[in-house]
């Protein structure tokens, strides 16, 4: 969708922004520019849509060379969000939303249409916010109507620059599911600049990690994390590359552990001998459709009655394709040596901090030999 062809800037007192970059970004990929201020990502994006002019090379988007392109046309196609968002402030919440299909020419109630599904799309209620003024938002829910208007027109190609960069963690992160939840409905190709190697992490399909005015490895976030192709990118992903990779390694059920399993109706005094045979101290509690009911000790049976009257109700848990960082922070979160891992409510297994490990260095193996994680076994992960 997006392709680079040898493309330079170079301005007129002989500063290099960007030095023969080729790339290409897939229809539908979601691909994160990171790297330090000045090292020529955002000057990248801004020749996508022209705001800045390559001094040599060609840039494409959906096979088409934009240096034919008019201009103002080829901007109408792409959606732009920047940090500042820039609504305008004499207009409402639908009215900016509705900016660029009504310079499209669409008609009003069209493009009002299209505006009040958008804001909907991005978790604001279009009858409560659409007809508010930007003073009377919040910066995330300026954000947020900066990129309902940005897909306003349904381009295919949206460029961000540093889009959730103006507000605090919590609405960042915030911003940054909601973002993630939408692009999975509307699939954008999309060029993120960001100086923050975790949010270019969290939300790359794949990473173009930048040094000055060039790529040093464009790859997926596993693979940077995992293998970094320069000692410059392992010292800009940072000494704990590890801890940042347990965000984008996804448990499997090959991770997982199977503990005893008792079932509701089961009488205790049965349950608890099983525990003390197989040397457990205890035990999931499973219903017929193995649905997880909850969790009992070996001592709590001791009570005697059945096993649903005595379990526990299981606050440990995550599903499965959740990333480990998610399962580590429960794990903490509930002092708890292990989580259950769900699909919807039928019960996977347990995730332990072992086996959270053997995941992580299994999925570092896996990249490093170019196969998926489940052809690497458990006593073939390197120490490295």
């Amino acid at each position: 969708m997006i392709r680079f062809e040898q493309v330079t800037k170079r301005y007129p007192d002989g500063t290099t922004a960007v030095d023969d970059l080729s790339f290409e970004v897939s229809e539908g990929e979601l691909v994160t520019l990171v790297g330090p201020s000045g090292c020529g990502k955002t000057t990248t994006m801004m020749m996508v849509n022209r705001l800045i002019e390559p001094t040599s090379g060609r840039i494409f988007v959906d096979g088409e060379d934009i240096a034919a392109v008019d201009p103002v046309r080829l901007r109408r196609r792409i959606g732009y969000v920047i940090q500042q968002v820039g609504l305008f402030p004499h207009r409402t919440v639908l009215d900016n939303t509705a900016t660029v299909p009504a310079l499209l020419g669409w008609k009003r109630a069209k493009a009002r249409a299209r505006a009040t599904d958008l804001l909907d799309l991005v978790g604001l209620d279009p009858k409560t916010y659409g007809p508010r003024y930007p003073e009377q938002l919040s910066g995330g829910q300026r954000q947020r109507v900066g990129v309902a208007r940005a897909l306003a027109a349904d381009p295919p190609v949206l460029l961000m620059d540093e889009p959730f960069g103006a507000v605090d963690p919590v609405v960042r992160e915030q911003l940054q599911d909601e973002f993630l939840r939408m692009q999975a409905a509307v699939r954008k190709t999309v060029l993120l600049v960001t100086h923050d190697i975790e949010e270019a992490v969290r939300l790359g399909d794949r990473i173009a990690v930048y040094g000055q005015g060039r790529i040093e490895q464009f790859d997926t976030p596993g693979a940077v994390l995992g293998a970094p192709a320069t000692p410059y990118v392992a010292g800009f992903v940072g000494a704990d590359r590890g801890l940042k990779r347990l965000s984008v390694t996804e448990i499997e059920p090959d991770d997982l552990e199977q503990p005893p399993v008792a079932r509701p109706d089961e009488p205790a005094e049965r349950a608890a001998q099983r525990l003390r045979t197989g040397g457990a101290r205890w035990a999931v509690v499973l219903d017929a459709h193995d649905d997880l009911h909850g969790w009992v000790g070996l001592d709590e049976l001791a009570a005697g009655g059945t096993v649903g009257d005595l379990a526990h109700r299981m606050t440990a848990w995550v599903p499965v394709g959740a990333p480990l960082k998610q399962a580590f922070g429960v794990m903490l979160q509930y002092d708890a040596g292990w989580v259950a891992v769900l699909d919807g409510a039928r019960f996977l297994g347990v995730l332990t901090p072992a086996k959270l490990h053997e995941a992580l260095r299994r999925s570092v193996d896996a990249d490093a030999r170019g196969v998926p994680r489940g052809q690497v076994p458990f006593d073939s992960v390197s120490d490295a």
